[in-house]
Order: C-alpha cells, then structure tokens, then sequence
C-alpha cells in the first residue's frame, strides 16, 4: 500500500512535470546533504526577479543551461533530486514545511530521468514538490556522481539558482557537516544526524584502509 501511495502522491505529479522516478537506484556514497558552501565552491547560477516577463520559461531555460554547462545529467539525462520520504501529498508537504525539516523524517535522494517534455519551474515547483507554487521554486539536485550540486531557492524578490562544483571535496561544506552531525537541541532529528554522520565515516575509510596497506604489506614480508 505504501509503495502504490507513493506512486500516486509523489512520483506521478512528477512525471506529470517531466521527471521520470526511477524507485532504489540512487549511487552508494552521495552525500546526504549538501549546505555551507562558500563562493569559491560556486560555478554557476542566475537570478530572476518575480517581476521578469515569463518568469516560468526564462527559470526553465536558465535551469537547463546551467544543468548541461555544469554536468547534472548523466547522457541518459538522470540526475538526484531531494523529496521528502513517506507518502506526502504536495499540499500536505507545504502545510508542514514551516515546522521545520527536524519534525518530521529527512529528505532523501530520488533517481530521475528528465523526460522529452518537461516543466519543473512550473509544474514541478506547483505540484510536484519542487517549490512553493509555479514561478517559486524550492529544491536541491546533484549529479549521478556526485560532481554537482544545484539549489534553488526563492526569497522575497525573486528566485536564485546557484551550481556547486564537487561538494563532497569543499572544505565549508565538510566542516558544515560535521557541525550538523554533532548539532544537538530539542527536538531534533537524530536520524538526520546519524546519515550524515555515517556518511562521513565512509568517507574517511577508504582513505585510513589505502594508508594502511603498506604497513600490512611490510608486516606480512
């Protein structure tokens, strides 16, 4: 029942908008979340004010540029979009989205194809968890590997649409993770802090086992 009502609630608006979800096919070792980045992370973006004749096509336009110069798809146009989990409807989600992301379980990543007709500025920000309404977009993307991060958020004025090259590698984002990881208050999210937190293990593994062959090596002769 859970999987035919998200099917129905979440992935159906937004094939209506142009994404395709493809259901338990996110790449092992993404990061959880992405914030704190510092400018010398930023490789592209654009602003537009609410006021902009076709604000809807000009997003559209702009977020597809940015998306093919920076590389968020893959050649079979996938990428990472962040929705939140359960089985929310898009009106329920907004309802709830000023209690903060600490009441209720963290969003997770969600493999997608942009499909040949698409609408996510539009269609995907109004009904499909990808913003407020149509014109005020809200969401987080990466690429399949990881090598981008695009976010979008729409303030007072208008909307701002900004690239991160490689997050997993910026010093800002990692020192922001491990911030969040040990950020303790009432009412948090501990499993919000628990992904990030093993995502960050992970990452220092490989490193501490490829440091540790030679000396295994030179035990073993």
């Amino acid at each position: 029942m859970g999987a035919e009502e998200r099917e129905r609630k979440v992935y159906r608006p937004l094939r209506r908008a142009g994404l395709e979800v493809l259901p338990d096919a996110v790449p092992d070792g993404v990061m959880p979340f992405v914030g704190g980045y510092g400018r010398e992370d930023v490789v592209g973006g654009f602003s537009h004010g609410y006021d902009t004749p076709g604000l809807v096509e000009r997003l559209n336009e702009d977020w597809y540029e940015l998306a093919v110069s920076t590389g968020l798809f893959d050649h079979r146009r996938e990428f990472l979009v962040m929705l939140p989990q359960g089985t929310w409807t898009h009106a329920a989600w907004l309802r709830n989205m000023h209690e903060g992301y600490h009441l209720k379980p963290p969003a997770l990543w969600t493999r997608v194809r942009l499909l040949e007709r698409w609408d996510v500025m539009g269609r995907g920000a109004g009904s499909a968890f990808l913003g407020v309404h149509a014109g005020h977009p809200v969401f987080g993307m990466m690429a399949l590997d990881s090598s981008v991060y695009v976010i979008c958020s729409t303030g007072e004025r208008g909307v701002d649409v900004v690239a991160v090259s490689h997050p997993y590698r910026s010093e800002s984002v990692l020192r922001h993770l491990e911030w969040l990881a040990g950020w303790h208050y009432p009412g948090d999210n501990p499993e919000f802090r628990r992904r990030i937190a093993a995502w960050l293990a992970g990452r220092q593994r490989p490193a501490t086992a490829e440091a540790d062959t030679p000396a295994a090596a030179l035990d073993a002769g």
